[in-house]
């Protein structure tokens, strides 16, 4: 997804940061600078806490605990609460448990190194351990986790990192602010005149950088959050085999759906995102799925066929990309 509006009343900043896109934009143009500062430092912040990538963060010195409660930061304690909320509210199909089966098909690094590694890999199918075998104290601010269970925050940390970036920037500068991390968007405060204007797209990325690729919309959002997953960006191949960065827990390999793409609108970006990967590991009837929990959201199948469910905030039927 990538969010565009007036220039005469917004300022954007566009930047890498947790190994994908950030797109920070501001109704007062004149506080794009400082916004964008305090958003680095929130971005540092998270990826010290709860990068799978790094030996020195929170997250990895869970794994050399031995199943021993270790008392975490109350950034890691929040992060591992939406997780865990996440794989509660979805069944299961969004699973932070994933860790080793990401580090299995490859995902074991910035996805900017994923693609330049040819290491063959080897495919097992195997369940993930399962979330209800980490057990999240919030009284004494402990975590939990089996030996031999690696965790991966990465299906709902960068939304929920969007959810509070927006809404702190919002209170600190007392303007709109949409915050955007991977087609991850949150906005908070006073929307633009007409509302943020976002493009939803499979590929996401900075507006006149990125093309649009496969249908796309243009939606309008004035509240809470919007969350897109799919596969078509985040892939790889490896011994002739094309892979992705979304698991499903019941089989630990990248998940074979109907379809590629899901975006969902929520109330909050994390439940949004929740609800966008659920749908791509549930396949077909994520639908039926998704309109029984009252969201709005555009499912674009293998073959390009969109399907939209009640409340999706687009007015405008869906185009195809420019060749």
């Amino acid at each position: 997804m990538t969010a565009t509006a007036s220039a005469r009343t917004t300022a954007a900043a566009d930047w890498r940061a947790l190994g994908t896109g950030v797109r920070l934009v501001v109704t007062d143009p004149a506080l794009l600078n400082s916004c964008n500062l305090l958003l680095a430092r929130h971005l540092a912040e998270v990826d010290a806490a709860c990068s799978r990538f790094r030996a020195d963060s929170e997250l990895a010195a869970l794994d050399d605990a031995g199943g021993r409660p270790v008392r975490v930061s109350p950034l890691l304690a929040e992060a591992l609460g939406v997780a865990l909320r996440a794989a509660e509210a979805t069944d299961g199909a969004v699973d932070p448990t994933v860790g080793s089966a990401m580090d299995a098909i490859g995902y074991d690094r910035d996805f900017t190194l994923v693609r330049e590694d040819d290491r063959p890999v080897r495919l097992t199918l195997r369940r993930a351990p399962g979330w209800r075998r980490v057990t999240l104290d919030p009284g004494t601010g402990t975590v939990a986790v089996p030996a031999g269970i690696r965790l991966d925050l990465g299906a709902t940390a960068k939304a929920w990192a969007a959810d509070r970036a927006a809404a702190r920037l919002a209170e600190t500068a007392g303007c709109g602010v949409l915050v955007s991390l991977g087609g991850d968007t949150a906005v908070a405060g006073e929307a633009p005149a007409g509302g943020w204007r976002i493009r939803v797209q499979d590929v996401t990325g900075p507006v006149g950088v990125t093309p649009a690729q496969g249908p796309y919309a243009m939606v309008g959002l004035s509240g809470g959050g919007l969350a897109t997953s799919g596969t078509a960006a985040r892939n790889w191949r490896r011994g002739g085999r094309q892979l992705h960065h979304i698991v499903d827990p019941r089989t630990g390999l990248p998940v074979r759906s109907p379809w590629r793409t899901v975006s969902v609108a929520a109330a909050t970006c994390a439940d949004a995102n929740a609800a966008s990967t659920g749908a791509l590991v549930k396949g077909a009837g994520a639908e039926r799925w998704l309109t029984g929990l009252g969201l709005p959201a555009r499912l674009v199948a293998q073959d390009g066929t969109v399907l939209t469910t009640p409340g999706w905030p687009g007015s405008a039927p869906d185009r195809a990309a420019a060749a």
